[in-house]
């Protein structure tokens, strides 16, 4: 089977990989060099634009930062839809706004496409380990087609329902790792404040009701775990420019639909003042300094 890989970032890039690995013949491309040198050390065949990564595949997979490059790299005369053969499925794994994944996938099906959304869960581990979460929404038979591909990336494949209801999860899931995040931050500096070890401080709450996954597989204190950003000086990992934007996802699709969501605006409010202070491309553990 041929792949079409387009967006080979911190996440992108990893992913094209593995399928690499997995047998498959995957054509990248990214805006960056670097990216592209990365993949063709790794194996992978690399390719100068978007509608030549589209060319003679069976599946087209894109990941990229924001609603905005999604609709540029899909719609419009110059992009997919009016270029691509329709026999190739689309997978979306970029964060976006549910209304904006619909209204792609809407396009696509007019032009005879099967388009699905399947934003991952995992970070930069997990798209290295091969063991993402996979949130789809699309059709049935769309989703079971691409199933084995994921599996090759993820560990946890989930249909989550219609088009836009993988990008719905994943608006979710993201508000609230933001709010976890700052609150593992404010009770590990707490602890620190009182002269506790932020090792035993991690160690016993891990083991109770406060136990979260920042605390235990994504410490944001620097020394207390190994490999994650905090002990790289928040270097590499999902930035807080991210977090930002799919906290303002979240709320923006809240104010939307009249559910109240007051953490996740405060969370916002955080991440966006952290991110002010110069901080924006940092992992987003790095709201641990936030003052």
């Amino acid at each position: 089977m041929n792949i079409g890989f387009i967006g080979l970032g911190n996440m992108g890039l990893p992913m094209a990989i593995n399928l690499q690995k997995a047998g498959y013949q995957v054509a990248g491309f990214d805006l960056v060099q670097s990216q592209l040198d990365a993949f063709a050390k790794a194996g992978g065949k690399t390719v100068a634009n978007a509608n030549d990564a589209a060319k003679n595949v069976d599946v087209l997979i894109s990941m990229l930062p924001a609603s905005q490059h999604v609709e540029g790299l899909y719609l419009g005369d110059s992009g997919l839809l009016a270029n691509t053969n329709p026999q190739t499925i689309l997978v979306d794994c970029s964060t976006i706004s549910p209304k904006v994944a619909q209204a792609v996938a809407s396009a696509a099906q007019a032009k005879g496409f099967e388009m699905v959304d399947a934003p991952v869960s995992g970070g930069t581990a997990g798209a290295q380990a091969g063991t993402l979460t996979f949130m789809v929404g699309g059709q049935q038979s769309a989703v079971e087609r691409i199933r084995p591909l994921l599996e090759k990336m993820g560990k946890n494949i989930f249909h989550a329902g219609a088009n836009g209801a993988g990008q719905t999860v994943k608006v979710c899931n993201n508000m609230l790792l933001g709010i976890q995040m700052l609150g593992t931050c404010e009770a590990l500096r707490l602890g620190i404040a009182n002269g506790m070890d932020p090792k035993i401080l991690s160690d016993i709450m891990s083991k109770s009701s406060g136990r979260n996954w920042a605390l235990e597989l994504y410490n944001p204190c620097p020394g207390v775990m190994d490999n994650v950003p905090s002990s790289k000086d928040y270097a590499g990992g999902f930035g807080v420019d991210l977090m930002l934007k799919d906290m303002g996802l979240a709320t923006e699709n809240a104010e939307a639909l009249e559910a109240s969501v007051p953490l996740g605006k405060l969370a916002q409010q955080l991440y966006e003042a952290h991110s002010k202070a110069g901080h924006g491309q940092l992992d987003f553990s790095s709201v641990f300094n936030l003052k």
